[in-house]
């Protein structure tokens, strides 16, 4: 399934959907790639990372992790260890947060991208997000968690106030299901 990101953002750049605010996001995630052609591994000034909006079998919840380093309710995910393929990564750090390892691909392209400021040497993560499917609910928190939950979609705001998840469970709601 890997195909490189750049072959990735060109088809993410014209499916269905994608956000008017993401297609102004993806010029800086080519730059970067042009830049800086090793930014998978953790380069100070920013780098490429792979997250994964987790839907429960229902498809009525996606999977949380109030993320210790953050103390926020994000979507799992992280970092990709210097490897280029970020759907990959995006499927590791899912295994990794949850504890479950059976998952599908809801899509086989991009889901979401986001760039948002990390604290420190870090200073930009540019997200790559897949949208899986878990086989079940039973999750393991990880070392990296406070806990896990499976967020209602309705009941996102309770969870979290972070933009970006809310942009995905929008996202989520009005193209997928």
């Amino acid at each position: 399934m890997y195909k490189r990101l750049s072959f990735l953002l060109k088809d993410y750049k014209s499916c269905k959907h994608i956000t008017p605010e993401e297609l102004s996001l993806i010029e800086r995630f080519e730059q970067l790639l042009q830049e800086k052609p090793v930014c998978f591994g953790r380069q100070p000034g920013g780098h490429i990372t792979a997250s994964a909006w987790i839907v429960n079998p229902e498809k009525s919840a996606a999977l949380l992790t109030h993320h210790k380093k953050f103390n926020k309710w994000l979507q799992l995910g992280g970092h990709c260890d210097d490897n280029p393929d970020v759907a990959a990564g995006a499927l590791r750090e899912a295994q990794e947060e949850s504890g479950i390892q059976n998952f599908t691909f809801i899509i086989p392209e991009i889901f979401d991208i986001d760039i948002h400021a990390i604290p420190g040497p870090c200073a930009y993560h540019y997200d790559v997000r897949f949208l899986l499917q878990a086989e079940h609910t039973n999750f393991l928190v990880s070392d990296e968690s406070h806990n896990l939950a499976w967020a209602p979609f309705e009941q996102m705001h309770d969870y979290s106030q972070e933009e970006s998840v809310l942009s995905m469970n929008k996202k989520y709601r009005e193209k997928f299901i």
